[in-house]
Order: structure tokens, then sequence, then C-alpha cells
């Protein structure tokens, strides 16, 4: 179990630097965009979380079976992001 929320987390992680390191999302967010520095830091580390949740999943769970669960665990935190991020856009004026 605890496994499954590792994985989770990490890919919330991910993708929510991912968003992070886009310029729209910046402007959404946080009202201006970053440096380009900042930008490809926050690509750096989405990558680099999701690339640990892939590791962590197949270690634990084995190819077959760690690559099914990380889909998942991916697919909805992909998801909680995007819904996120479009009630954050309508809660602005």
């Amino acid at each position: 179990m605890m496994v499954h929320a590792l994985l989770f987390v990490l890919s919330l992680g991910g993708f929510i630097c991912l968003a992070l390191a886009m310029e729209r999302h910046q402007r959404d967010l946080c009202g201006h965009t970053f440096a380009q520095h900042r930008s490809r830091q926050w690509r750096v580390a989405g990558w680099a979380l999701l690339l640990l949740a892939l590791v962590m999943a197949v270690l634990a769970q084995r190819v077959g079976f760690g690559l099914a669960s990380l889909s998942g665990h991916t697919s909805v935190a992909a998801g909680v992001v995007v819904l996120a991020l479009m009630l954050r856009a309508r809660q602005r004026p």
C-alpha cells in the first residue's frame, strides 16, 4: 500500500513541476513568467520525479505489474493537476 502512495505522490509532484515549467501556467498561477533557467529547472525536476517513480515501481512490483501500476498512478496524477489548473483558472476574475 505504501508503494502506491509513494508512486502517486511522485507522479503528482512530477506533473506539478512540469506544469510550472510552462509559461501559460506560470502566468495563470503566479501572475508572471519565470526566467528561462528557472523553467528548465522545473522541467528537469518534473522528469526526474517521474523517472524516480518509474524506478520505484519496477523495483517494488517488477516490470509487468510495476509499469501497469505506474500507468494508473500517472493518469490519476495528471488528471488531478489538470482539474486543479482548471479550477484555479475559473476562480480568477
